[in-house]
């Protein structure tokens, strides 16, 4: 079984930067997609990032694309989400989602296997 541990979250003002991170506990398994996805409160949850981590290619959604990085750190297992220029509309929770499988859609939550407990990331005005 896939673990994957966030961390990073916490309050910012906005225009503020923050980065996530996301370790996997599998050292042999290789996770083809992984993803951030957002989930603002009372909404469903909505990928922002994602990157093929076979070539590193990287996907974002148009609200976030200029402000959020997403990266991998293969010696560490662990993958980033680097956001910088916070906006009160990125408050929520934050996931990170992996899957061993070929995907459609890297925003679609469906796709994904396995996902992290969350960090909340609170962006104030």
């Amino acid at each position: 079984q896939v673990q994957l541990v966030e961390s990073g979250g916490g309050s910012v003002q906005a225009g503020g930067s923050l980065r996530l991170s996301c370790t996997t506990s599998a050292y042999n398994k290789r996770n083809d997609y992984m993803a951030w996805f957002h989930q603002a409160p009372g909404k469903q949850r909505e990928g922002v990032a994602a990157i093929y981590t076979i070539d590193g290619f990287t996907y974002y959604t148009d609200s976030v694309k200029g402000r959020f990085t997403i990266s991998q750190d293969n010696a560490r297992n662990t993958v980033y989400l680097q956001m910088n220029n916070l906006k009160p509309e990125d408050t929520g929770m934050y996931y990170c989602a992996a899957t061993d499988l070929l995907i459609t859609y890297p925003f679609r939550a469906s796709e994904y296997r396995y996902w992290g407990q969350g960090t909340q990331v609170t962006v104030s005005t």
